[in-house]
């Protein structure tokens, strides 16, 4: 099995930066795929970045020049840097991982833009 655990995530101003993390472990093969999906209060889950096993990356429109996706294959963690932070930012943020040797949701962490 797989096993995700986020973290980085709090109370930033708008404007600020915040960086998620996202480790995995357990039956985890590296290279693996790496999205990040977030929820806002009353609105759908929607991906913001996500990045393949080859390093091939994707970022919805309203994150682009704003976010950046990376991962540390050595550390089976992944990143989620956030730059320019608005309030329409906040959310409760879901990393999933997806490997040949299985996948997983972690258990989401909460971002909140506010001044």
């Amino acid at each position: 099995q797989v096993q995700v655990v986020e973290s980085g995530g709090g109370l930033v101003q708008p404007g600020g930066s915040l960086r998620l993390s996202c480790a995995a472990s357990g039956s985890i093969i590296s290279p693996y795929y790496v999205g990040w999906v977030r929820q806002a209060p009353g609105k759908q889950r929607e991906l913001v970045a996500s990045i393949t096993s080859a390093d091939i990356t994707y970022y919805a429109d309203f994150v682009k020049g704003r976010f950046t996706i990376s991962r540390e294959n050595a550390k089976n963690t992944a990143y989620l840097q956030m730059n320019s932070l608005a309030p329409d930012d906040t959310a409760v943020y879901y990393c999933n991982v997806q490997s040949p040797g299985g996948g997983a949701w972690g258990q989401g962490i909460q971002v909140t833009v506010s001044s």
